[in-house]
Formats: structure tokens, C-alpha cells, sequence
């Protein structure tokens, strides 16, 4: 243990706790921080990363933990520690602040500004050696041409302040087809069709992009955005990017094959990933997205499940100081484990120059699916997956004694929505009740922890504490989950909750010119009020926020929620085909509005039941409600007899009911 100890050992965040005996002053952000500052004539260092992060430990190792650079940071500079999985709207400012100095970001991002907060110069990660000199340099900088930096300082700020900010523009009456169209068209072309996702690398695994495709690919019956969804998917869950032992996927990986992973494992990328499999299942049988789904679940409730009930945040990259090191294998350790079953086990796996990473390790890596496998050995698909099993348990026994990955114990109320998403998608496409029961349990957990008596939310929790009044994205995902959990159980608690959350989000966030939302309730600590329009690999705040003004208007017969959504799409619509895959969540809007879009009543005592059965087909393109009785306005003049009914409806004009799920799907699928 280090002599040091700063002030980040009375935080509550994991990645704040790593630097806590660092011989660098950090302290958390907060005013007094900047008031110190100016008190002091020092420069500001804030510097944010998150606990799993690999070149944040990297840079800790190099810089941070050395007593020579410490005294220079010290010197010069009150150095601020962000955990930016806690405070996402600092992040999101000086990363925009970073990127427009540098073209570039990520993580651990570090950013000097003056003791008001404005920015002057930043970067990811330096080395030792850059560091210091970026240290010296800049502090050189500012005392001799400290006009120089004022006048930088304004222009990059506002620079920051105007960056994704959106004008209103005239609301459309309808979404020409022909800018979705171009959309994908410009998106074939970076599509890779032999690995799937896109043509370059490092490789994201971005959810909503590929449910957007899915959904294009299925209502414009595209073959070429069909295939490339499947190939993605398998190459995906057979790749090292995916742990083949126990499931879950890791945030990215360094090639173009989805082999070598960045090995830290996310909630949000799982959570969302759930949700895409399910609907891929929804859509294709295919076993291999099942067994995503099982193992996936199995491991989040084995490992990242808090026995409050929520989900914690990641697994870290690194374990030993290794990155990799707790999931990757060498020959000799794999050839006495498994004896004579390693010949084929490594033909599986590929422990060949395919599966080969570096210092001897091997990265468990698929090329083929069980089935086909199996037959290649003669083997009955059955006999091979008890001996599979049985294999794979002797390694994971061995990777139980292993030093594990550090675990970021908090909960984070956006992850936990979209791992409620997922697990009640997972629990319709499977009709598997369990993971339908866990999605609610993880919804009450936010209920009972995370909502306060004012209607507002936390952002985190950790060690029994709730802290950090929360974020529109937190708002959006929980609004979006609650909404997903009462379609799949048709209890209005959920919906109402979703509504009441609705109307307080608009009440605190809302831009009244634009209808677009800021990202925070107010800015009195950061320089910039700011506006998430981008998905990414979790789509933009506002873009979620749209889609559920459009599902709730639907429910509620709410004609001003989905002109609201229409004012929403409006403002970025001719931006769209510029950059497909940083549109997808808005795209998936475009498709509501200008393709045919269902609602879907299912009354009668069975209607739960029929819903169920009603899950294990895709129909991104319906809103569904049902129930024996109901306040609902959809559900308002539909029969309430014991018998069971399905009302298909277009713009609240409904068919005559008819008594069979075929005839619903027949219905559903020829539209």
C-alpha cells in the first residue's frame, strides 16, 4: 500500500478508490475545486476515465503513481479525478472540448482549463515522457502568454457550447423514404461482408445499430441488410469478443474478425446486446442467439448481480496488471486440463495460428456452429454438447482459481434499464418467465432505490448509498425500460410509471424552442448546457427520448407526445444519411413514422398467456397492449368479455377482432 492518501479515499467511486493513494492532490470535482484554483493562480487538470478502463491504469502506472510527476502536477495544477460513468455530463463536455482540439478522444481523457473551467488543452493518453513536457510546457505557456490563452480559452468554449446544439426547424409533414433509403445505401458500403459489423477496426459491437437494420432489412425486405445482420451477430458470438465459457460481451475488439477483445465487460453493451439478440430471435431462430441469451443472463446473475437487485457496471480489463490475463490460455495449460479431449476441443476453438494472440496465449475463437461441428466428427449434435459442456467446465473450474478481473461495484440506473430491456426481450423471444421476473425485480430495485419522492431519480448506487441526481439518459432508458416490461406483462404500473417519468423529464429538460432535451437539469457547475444527438454505442439521450414520446403518444391516444416526437425528428432528419450508424435510434423513429405502424390489442382472460405466445414473433413495428380490463384509452372500447380478441389497428383504426395468433401474425407480417 502506498504512504500516499489523497482526498478520492473518502469518494464512493470505484475509479476514483484506484487513485486514492496516488502521490498526485486529486480531489473529486466540485466548485471549491475551481474556487481553489483561482485562489492559487494554478491551471486545472481534469483528467476522467472509468474503473475498467486498460490505458487509464496504464497511464496511473506510468504517471500518476510517480513521485516526480506527481510534484509537477502539483505544483501547477489542482487535479481533478472523474469517474465519467458517474458524471457523464462533464465528460461529455470537455471530450467535445478535446475532439474539437484534436480531432479525436477517449479514454482516460485529459483536459487543462483555467480555474473558471474553460478549456485550453487536452488529450487521451500521454506517455511519461510527453506528460511532463506537456506539464512543463503549458504552465510556461500560461504565465507568459496568458492573453494568448484567454483569448483561446473563449473561442474553444463557445466552440463547445454551440457543438450539437440544434435549432428548431419547420416540423415535416411526413419523413420522405428516400433519405432512409440513401441512409443504407451509404451504409452498404462500409458494411464488411465477410466478418460482419463494419470495414475497419478497432470493432464496436453497437446494439441499435444493428436493430435498426434488422427492422429496415424485415419491413423492406433488403436480403443484403438481412444477411449482413445475421453475419454480424454469428461472427460476433463466435468470436473472442464473446466469452465462450460463461457469456457476455467484452466493449470491443482490436481486429477486423472479432478476435482479440478489449476485455472488459460492460453492462450497458450487455444489457443492449440481450435485447438485439432477442429481437434477432424474434426474427430467426437461430439456436446460437438462444444460447447468447441463456449464458449471457447466467453470467449476469452469477456475476454481476447485487444482492440488492440490481446489476453492477463492468468487469475490468486487467487482472495481475495483465490485460487479457484471466481469460486467455496457453496449450500446455489447455492439453492437461482436457487430456484426450483437447484434439478436438482445440479444433473447435481453434488453438491454431487462428486463435494464437501473443506470449503464448490463445483466445478461444468459433468458426463453426455446434451442429456443424458435430458433424464433421460424426458425432450426434447431442453427445457433442454433453462433452462440450463437460470440457468447458473443467476450464472454467480452473479460471475460478485464477486472480479475477476488479469489479466495478456500483449500479448505474441507465444500465440497469437497458439490462431490464433486455432481460424482458430475452424473456418474450425465449418464453422464458424467469428472465421476465428478473427484469421485474431489477425494475423494483429502481423503484425502491433509485426513484426519489419527488418523481426525480438517482444516477448510481453504491454500498447501500444513492448519490448524483440523474441524467436524461438515465430518464430515457428507465421511461424506455418500464414501457418494454408493460408490454411484456400488461400491468399499467409499469406504463404509468413510464408516463409520470415522461412528464417530469419534460418538465426539467426540456428545450421549449427545439422539444429537443439537455442532457442535464441545469449547468450551474459546467460551462456548456449540452444536447446528446448522436447514438453511439449507447444511442443519444434525445433519440431515445423521441421514440418514447411516439410509444407512450400511442398508448395514451397523446397526439401532442408524437408531434412532439415528429418536431424531435424534424430538426435532424436531412442530417441523417450522412452518418447511418450515428443516426440508427433516430432511423428506427423515421421507420415508425413513415412505414406502416400497428397497435395491436389483446383482450379477454388469456391475454397475458397470448401475449406471451405473440412474443416469440418480431413486430418492431407494433405497439401492443391487452388485458381483461384496462384505463388505457387504446383499450378503452374493446370488449371486455372472458373470450380472448386481437384488435389490429393502424392510427387507432382498428379491424374487425379475430380469435387466432396466426391470424395476427398473417396480419403483422404481410405489412
Amino acid at each position: 500500500m502506498s504512504q500516499h492518501q489523497n482526498a478520492l479515499s473518502k469518494s464512493n467511486s470505484p475509479y476514483l478508490q484506484q487513485h486514492a493513494n496516488n502521490p498526485v492532490d486529486w480531489v473529486e470535482w466540485s466548485e471549491n475545486a475551481f474556487q481553489k484554483a483561482e485562489r492559487e493562480n494554478k491551471l486545472v487538470l481534469v483528467s476522467i476515465g472509468y474503473s475498467a478502463c486498460h490505458w487509464c491504469h496504464v497511464m496511473e502506472r506510468e504517471s500518476f503513481e510517480d513521485e516526480s510527476v506527481a510534484e509537477l502536477m502539483n505544483r501547477h495544477f489542482i487535479c481533478i479525478k472523474v469517474d465519467r460513468e458517474e458524471r457523464p455530463d462533464v465528460d461529455q463536455v470537455y471530450m467535445n472540448a478535446v475532439q474539437l482540439m484534436t480531432q479525436q478522444g477517449g479514454w482516460p481523457l485529459n483536459c487543462f482549463t483555467l480555474p473558471d473551467g474553460r478549456p485550453i488543452y487536452g488529450g487521451t493518453y500521454f506517455p511519461k515522457e510527453q506528460w511532463t513536457n506537456v506539464l512543463d510546457k503549458l504552465w510556461e505557456t500560461y504565465e507568459d502568454n496568458r492573453e494568448k490563452v484567454l483569448q483561446y480559452a473563449a473561442k474553444l468554449t463557445e466552440g463547445v457550447q454551440v457543438s450539437e446544439l440544434v435549432e428548431k426547424v419547420e416540423m415535416k409533414p411526413d419523413f420522405e423514404a428516400e433519405v432512409i433509403e440513401l441512409l443504407v445505401k451509404k451504409w452498404k458500403q462500409n458494411f464488411d461482408f465477410d466478418n460482419g459489423g463494419s470495414r475497419r477496426a478497432p470493432k464496436f459491437p453497437l446494439p441499435n445499430n444493428y436493430e435498426f437494420l434488422l427492422r429496415y432489412g424485415y419491413q423492406n425486405n433488403d436480403n443484403t441488410v438481412l444477411n449482413h445482420v445475421r453475419l454480424t451477430l454469428k461472427k460476433m458470438a463466435q468470436g473472442g469478443i464473446y466469452d465462450q465459457l460463461i457469456g457476455g460481451f467484452s466493449r470491443y475488439s482490436v481486429d477486423m474478425i472479432w478476435k482479440v477483445p478489449h476485455f472488459e465487460k460492460m453492462l450497458y453493451d450487455n444489457g443492449q446486446l440481450l435485447s438485439l439478440y432477442a429481437q434477432a430471435y424474434q426474427y430467426d431462430n437461430q439456436p446460437l442467439y438462444a444460447d447468447v441469451m441463456h449464458q449471457t443472463i447466467e453470467w449476469l446473475n452469477n456475476e454481476m448481480k447485487d444482492e440488492e437487485g440490481g446489476f453492477f457496471s463492468a468487469l475490468d480489463a486487467d487482472s495481475e496488471g495483465v490485460e487479457g490475463k484471466f481469460y486467455t490460455w496457453t496449450k500446455a495449460e489447455l492439453t492437461a486440463l482436457l487430456g484426450n479431449d483437447f484434439e478436438w476441443y482445440s479444433a473447435f476453438y481453434n488453438i491454431d495460428d487462428l486463435g494464437y494472440w501473443e506470449n503464448d496465449q490463445y483466445i478461444l475463437i468459433r468458426t463453426q456452429t455446434k451442429a456443424d461441428f458435430a458433424k464433421t466428427q460424426g458425432w450426434k449434435l447431442e453427445d457433442f454438447e454433453k462433452r462440450l459442456e463437460r470440457a468447458n467446465e473443467k476450464l472454467r473450474s480452473a479460471r475460478q482459481e485464477r486472480v479475477r478481473p476488479g469489479l466495478d461495484d456500483k449500479k448505474i440506473t441507465a444500465w440497469n434499464a437497458m439490462t431490464i430491456k433486455g432481460l424482458a426481450l430475452s424473456g418474450l423471444a425465449l418464453n422464458n418467465t424467469e428472465y421476465i421476473d428478473r427484469a421485474i425485480a431489477t425494475a423494483e430495485w429502481v423503484i425502491k432505490h433509485q426513484l426519489k419522492n419527488d418523481g426525480s431519480l438517482w444516477r448510481t448506487r453504491k454500498s447501500g448509498h444513492s448519490s448524483i441526481d440523474a441524467f436524461l439518459e438515465d430518464y430515457a432508458h428507465v421511461i424506455d425500460a418500464f414501457t418494454t416490461l408493460y408490454e411484456a406483462t400488461f400491468n399499467e404500473k409499469w406504463l404509468k410509471m413510464a408516463k409520470e417519468l415522461l412528464s417530469y423529464t419534460q418538465n426539467h429538460f426540456l428545450d421549449e424552442s427545439s422539444r429537443l432535451f439537455y442532457f442535464t437539469k441545469q449547468n450551474k457547475d459546467l460551462i456548456a448546457r449540452k444536447m446528446e444527438i448522436n447514438d453511439n454505442v449507447i444511442p443519444a439521450s434525445n433519440s431515445v427520448m423521441a421514440n418514447n414520446l411516439f410509444t407512450l403518444g400511442k398508448y395514451y391516444h397523446d397526439e401532442q407526445l408524437i408531434t412532439d416526437a415528429k418536431q424531435m425528428l424534424s430538426n435532424i432528419y436531412d442530417q441523417l444519411p450522412q452518418y447511418g450508424s450515428g443516426y440508427s435510434n433516430w432511423a428506427l423513429l423515421a421507420l415508425s413514422f413513415n412505414m406502416k405502424f400497428h397497435e395491436l390489442a389483446i383482450t379477454g382472460t388469456d391475454a397475458v398467456a397470448q401475449r406471451r405466445k405473440l412474443g416469440q414473433h418480431y413486430t418492431p413495428h407494433t405497439v401492443i397492449a391487452g388485458g381483461k380490463s384496462s384505463q388505457l384509452p387504446f383499450l378503452a372500447d374493446k370488449s371486455k368479455a372472458d373470450d380472448t380478441l386481437f384488435y389490429v389497428c393502424e392510427n387507432y383504426t382498428c379491424k374487425a377482432p379475430v380469435r387466432t395468433l396466426q391470424e395476427v401474425i398473417d396480419e403483422l407480417d404481410g405489412s
